[in-house]
């Protein structure tokens, strides 16, 4: 072990690993005083009303993640990586957020979702009510539902949005406007008959009843919205994308017949038919892919051509909404916008999606300005996702570490997992990852405890925040928090005493704005 570890020393010591640059002590000095100039200026807060809410969600995006998408992001661009920076990276204002749900310490997506979108902390499984409400009971739900973000926002008379790269009934955007003692009550279908007899939900109903003005929904998960047995538009030889509804309905149609008269309504499956959508003169937004996820058999650069032309793209999701319902930073009356934006041991893919909402992040800032825009980017909760191995600096992230195990003498990749389903024992021993294609998008990193999913972690998660009140979101906070800082800023909610110009400085108009959640899932 001695002598593994002076090789290794030496090779992180080799001066090909190091910049020419960053030699120089002055480089390091000179950085460390301009990122001192940028915090002095942070001393001039800004106060502003935000007309425009954006909240960025990672599904699982723990802080490693984020470390190991920085650097994927970097030697996308052929550079070592981790000098680089995420558009994250850039907020000047980071928290953390303790993610426990109340009754789990390592928790999951519905309960965190209903805190950072509600409030309120919650139970795990349940969505969009308290604490009070059991987990599968019905009967405990009625007057303990608890209203999101997005109801704030449209009670205030906003525009509102829901995008997400997962199904739109899944837990994490749900919590935005559904209330159900279970996250997987997606369609009657899946609910059990005493909570169809209790007069409970589903939830994909809830999505087109319960806020039935939602201007934009984009997402995944169509057969929840269509009859039992009804033939999916897109694979109608496929039972598995069939309807599920027991109740014989037809939620897009009802979503159509909700709508206002005059107004333009448009519902698309389709990459085709999105891109054509003369977004100026569309009222009302409803897309539903079954993959909304871009297929990777071979995950290169970003930006390359769509396996299918009927998958709908992550990123052309998120361009969408802007483009439809923010206009011109210089309009003369600017509406505002709310962004809210992964469980396989798949590291490749979930790093790739990770670089990609940080495209995404960079085009809503392209698209408006920090004096009127509260930015937020969290996540709801970590998993158990590390890498590590003395890796030397440049060192491929989906790479080798550069020493072998002192156990059982084999390589070992430089990401792992605590647990999941990539344990392996081959011959009585632990796999040989040189015998098998550890670069492949579906490769799924090995893990010290066997299981077919791996789990979610229990650490706080990170909370970067720009624009009007971001210094709110400072230091270790509570996860349910984060809602309040917002609409705080935003001046919705019932937290809006501070909102006349005699009690809080401003430079902008509260004008109506969009409100729209980004989840990458």
């Amino acid at each position: 072990m001695e002598v593994l570890l002076l090789i290794l020393l030496a090779q992180l010591c080799s001066p090909s690993l190091v910049p020419e640059r960053e030699k120089d002590p002055e480089y390091w000095r000179g950085q460390a005083q301009e990122t001192l100039r940028g915090a002095l200026r942070l001393q001039r807060l800004n106060q502003n009303v935000a007309k425009n809410l954006i909240l960025f969600l990672g599904d699982g995006m723990g802080v490693s993640t984020v470390t190991a998408a920085r650097i994927l992001k970097g030697q996308l661009q052929n550079r070592k990586g981790e000098e680089s920076l995420l558009e994250m990276d850039k907020f000047p204002y980071v928290a953390l957020a303790k993610t426990y749900n109340t009754n789990a310490q390592v928790p999951d997506s519905a309960g965190t979702a209903t805190a950072y979108l509600c409030g309120v902390k919650a139970n795990e499984g349940t969505v969009g009510v308290s604490a009070s409400v059991t987990r599968d009971r019905c009967n405990t739900t009625k007057g303990q539902e608890v209203t999101s973000i997005l109801r704030w926002a449209k009670d205030g008379g906003k525009s509102v949005g829901i995008v997400t790269t997962t199904r739109v009934t899944h837990a994490t955007p749900s919590a935005a406007y559904a209330h159900s003692a279970n996250r997987d009550w997606y369609s009657d279908g899946e609910m059990p008959p005493d909570a169809l007899e209790g007069g409970c939900k589903d939830i994909a109903r809830q999505l087109v009843e319960n806020i039935p003005d939602i201007e934009v929904i984009l997402g995944g998960g169509r057969k929840y919205m269509f009859p039992k047995n009804a033939s999916d538009v897109e694979y109608p030889h496929e039972d598995k994308h069939r309807g599920t509804r027991l109740d014989r309905r037809d939620l897009v149609q009802a979503w159509h017949e909700a709508k206002p008269p005059g107004k333009v309504a448009k519902y698309v499956w389709h990459r085709r038919d999105l891109l054509a959508l003369n977004l100026s003169r569309v009222d009302f937004l409803l897309g539903e892919s079954q993959h909304p996820r871009v297929p990777r058999p071979q995950l290169g650069a970003l930006g390359g051509p769509l396996a299918h032309p009927g998958v709908l793209g992550q990123l052309e999701w998120p361009v969408t909404p802007p483009r439809m319902l923010l206009p011109p930073r210089d309009a003369g009356t600017p509406k505002g916008c709310w962004y809210s934006t992964g469980d396989a041991g798949k590291a490749k893919q979930a790093l790739h999606e990770a670089v990609e909402l940080d495209r995404a992040i960079g085009l809503a800032a392209r698209l408006t300005s920090p004096q009127d825009t509260l930015s937020v980017v969290t996540a709801d909760h970590s998993h158990v996702f590390t890498f590590g191995g003395y890796t030397p600096r440049g060192n491929p992230i989906f790479g080798l570490a550069p020493m072998q195990s002192d156990v059982d003498r084999k390589p070992f990749t430089s990401i792992l997992y605590g647990n999941g389903p990539g344990y392996k024992i081959v011959a009585g021993e632990r796999e040989n990852v040189s015998a098998v294609d550890f670069a492949h998008a579906n490769y799924q990193a090995q893990s010290a405890v066997p299981l077919r999913q791996e789990t979610h972690g229990g650490e706080d998660v990170a909370v970067f925040a720009r624009g009007p009140m971001a210094h709110l979101l400072h230091g270790v906070h509570e996860q349910n928090y984060i809602p309040h800082a917002m609409a705080y800023a935003a001046c919705i909610g019932s937290n809006r005493a501070h909102c006349n110009a005699a009690s809080r400085p401003t430079t902008t108009i509260l004008l109506p704005f969009l409100a729209l959640l980004f989840l990458l899932c």
